[in-house]
């Protein structure tokens, strides 16, 4: 077992080099030093392998991958090495700075990356996260925290009547439990077009006594896809108000 004085003189070295050199979903990465924790976790293949997995099934040159969500932007480095452009969003101001700074190391440029929340409209919001601790991964408009802080909003109709997203051909939602409200302003353009949709839920951040209604709503609003399957391989909508869903954070890949 490595001691913690070995791991902080280890972290110091990719500090001083500049970046963590590792892999997501097989592709050799830089990555940015100050989390080298999990990139190893990423590079070992031990995180979320089934999203690289449909990452790497739905995205080619010829089409386009909408991140909703990006964080520091494992699956954006990852998708604009398969997809034509990538377009994501991560409002936490921490959060972004890596995603850019990763972007940088690997000279990507066909990434368009906003430090904007998809909301009801264009204003302004209250951001924090759930961990405590800004650019965690668990930012989220559910709650405002201690440390939150304010970020500036935008409605998915305003962004899609400025932007070509006719050959989006996979879209991937993780949000922290505003997917809730922001999703049914996706609908009408998800029926449009339908692109696969990769979805995280968030059901836990709920409050226990509308959690099953919320996501029986969430299941009812996406039944126009053909097929429905979470990250277990179980299949059905009701999988969506299944014990995963209420207890845990499973992610379901609509198609079809």
């Amino acid at each position: 077992m490595l001691t913690e004085a070995w791991i902080r003189v280890r972290k110091m070295f990719y500090r001083a080099r500049g970046h963590y050199a590792g892999q997501l979903g097989g592709e050799p990465f830089r990555l940015d030093p100050y989390h080298s924790k999990f990139w190893r976790k990423a590079s070992a293949g031990s995180w979320e392998p089934e999203t690289f997995a449909v990452l790497q099934d739905h995205l080619d040159r010829d089409h386009d991958y909408l991140d909703i969500g990006a964080w520091i932007g494992p699956t954006v480095l990852f998708g604009a090495r398969k997809a034509r452009r990538v377009i994501c969003f991560e409002p936490d101001a921490t959060a972004f700075r890596h995603l850019a700074w990763n972007l940088e190391l690997n000279g990507i440029t066909n990434v368009s990356a906003f430090p904007v929340a998809l909301s009801q409209g264009f204003g302004l919001a209250r951001m924090a996260s759930f961990g405590g601790e800004a650019g965690d991964s668990m930012s989220s408009l559910l709650t405002d925290g201690q440390h939150g802080t304010d970020v500036m909003t935008i409605g998915w109709e305003a962004f899609a009547q400025a932007t070509d997203l006719s050959r989006v051909s996979l879209v991937k939602m993780d949000i922290e439990g505003a997917e809730f409200d922001v999703l049914p302003h996706l609908i009408p353009w998800l029926k449009q077009h339908r692109p696969a949709l990769f979805l995280s839920t968030h059901g836990p951040y709920l409050d226990e006594a509308t959690r099953h209604d919320r996501l029986a709503q969430l299941a009812d609003q996406l039944s126009f896809y053909a097929t429905c399957r979470d990250d277990k391989g179980a299949t059905g909508f009701d999988t969506l108000t299944g014990p995963r869903a209420l207890e845990q954070f499973p992610t379901f890949l609509f198609k079809g």
